[in-house]
């Protein structure tokens, strides 16, 4: 396994050769700035698509070397838009460089209407990878529909990789392809099919706070290895009078039993997992994992947890395997009493370790008030800081662990948000 410095740049530099190679594969010569300029574009534009693909594979021993899922979904997304935005520029700079002599050259370019297969088969790969990149930015339509339109990225790849075929370019093309081909392939049989997840039996299902269930799950093969403050992606069938969803959803591990065992927070948030808060023992699942590694190799120091609503959940398996070995205050922030998640169990927890400080806040509607709860900037600088919770409290929380001075090193998160 890479060390941390390794990780974090890991899938830049993977995303920088995936981007280089091909541009210097394909760099002219000879040819007018705007030409190179084009060229250069689309094949860095290409590249970078394969290593968006790469990045959108949910193995365990891929995340475990590249520092972590959600920084792979977060690079994904981020070489999507930049590869859309290089190859949108692609037909431009082709365009610009026969403009001054040849306008009606130029417009055939541009135009989706234009004679041939390769031109239209270059739109339309555009307009996928626009539909695909705006459902990554539409986050209230339905997580089916945006599946579907987000898988039309992939379409758009091949359909890409087939505009240079119909161009003639067939080194490295069919490779290329070929390895698209072997992404896609791979992403579908073995994350979305399920084919990486074993199967699990639900035994238990406790309501633990308004719209929070606990869900308990047997193996019925081999157990996934996870750990305590890990993440796992769970699907549901149908069993036991209930009515399956089928689709693979995140949840945070709350405790991992002997037997292999584990149980998981699910709130409801959306379509499938507002029906799981009435799924019953014997139905059937699939998991894979885990996931995650911001609570995981933690220094022997003083440390600030802060938790928003059920993203208290990977801390409370913490504390449920095992004493502390650090002097540790949780901060844990909920709407009101009945949306506390594991308050109760907390309270008991902190009672019996001196290690660990509760503060158990509810916030209302409102935003919670930051400054008045995180400690002094003095007693925050020797800290390890760990956040959970909605994007937004993340954000705000590490704003103003900023503003206190705490240098980015030492403030850890993951947002379990993966659309």
């Amino acid at each position: 396994m890479l060390s941390a410095n390794r990780q974090r740049l890991a899938i830049p530099l993977l995303l920088l050769a995936s981007t280089a190679g091909p541009a210097y594969w394909a760099l002219p010569e000879g040819l007018s700035p705007l030409r190179s300029l084009g060229i250069i574009l689309g094949w860095a534009g290409c590249g970078l698509l394969l290593g968006s693909l790469l990045l959108m594979l949910r193995e365990t021993w891929l995340s475990r070397c590249l520092g972590g899922l959600e920084g792979m979904y977060r690079w994904h997304h981020r070489a999507g838009v930049v590869a859309y935005v290089a190859l949108l520029a692609h037909p431009l700079a082709l365009a610009a460089d026969s403009w001054p002599e040849f306008p009606e050259l130029a417009w055939q370019t541009l135009s989706p209407f234009g004679h041939g297969w390769a031109v239209r088969l270059g739109w339309l790969s555009l307009l996928l990878l626009m539909f695909g990149l705006a459902a990554t930015f539409a986050t209230r339509i339905p997580y089916r529909s945006w599946r579907w339109l987000h898988a039309s990225l992939g379409v758009g790849v091949l359909l890409g990789l087939g505009h240079l075929l119909q161009l003639g370019i067939e080194e490295p093309v069919l490779p290329l392809l070929a390895l698209a081909m072997l992404l896609l392939g791979w992403r579908f049989i073995r994350d979305d099919a399920g084919l990486a997840a074993r199967p699990y039996l639900v035994h238990s299902a406790t309501p633990i706070a308004n719209g929070v269930v606990e869900i308990g799950l047997q193996p019925l093969a081999e157990p996934i290895a996870a750990d305590a403050g890990q993440f796992v992606v769970v699907a549901f069938f149908a069993g036991a009078g209930f009515r399956g969803c089928g689709q693979f959803h995140p949840f945070s591990v709350s405790s991992i039993g002997g037997d292999g065992e584990i149980r998981v927070g699910v709130k409801a948030l959306g379509d499938c997992t507002r029906h799981l808060q009435s799924i019953a023992a014997g139905v059937p699942a699939r998991v894979h994992g885990g996931f995650g590694s911001f609570l995981a190799g933690r220094p022997a120091t003083v440390q600030l947890w802060l938790a928003g609503g059920i993203g208290v959940t990977p801390f409370v398996a913490l504390l449920r395997a095992g004493p502390l070995s650090q002097p540790t205050t949780l901060i844990y922030l909920y709407r009101s009493a009945a949306d506390a998640a594991y308050l109760a169990e907390l309270q008991t927890l902190a009672a019996a370790d001196r290690l660990l400080s509760l503060q158990a806040h509810a916030t209302g509607d409102l935003p919670p008030d930051l400054a008045s709860l995180l400690p002094a900037g003095r007693d925050l600088a020797s800290r390890e800081c760990y956040i959970c919770g909605p994007p937004a409290m993340v954000a705000a929380v590490r704003r103003a662990l900023r503003r206190c001075g705490v240098t980015t090193r030492h403030i850890h998160f993951e947002n379990f948000d993966f659309r």
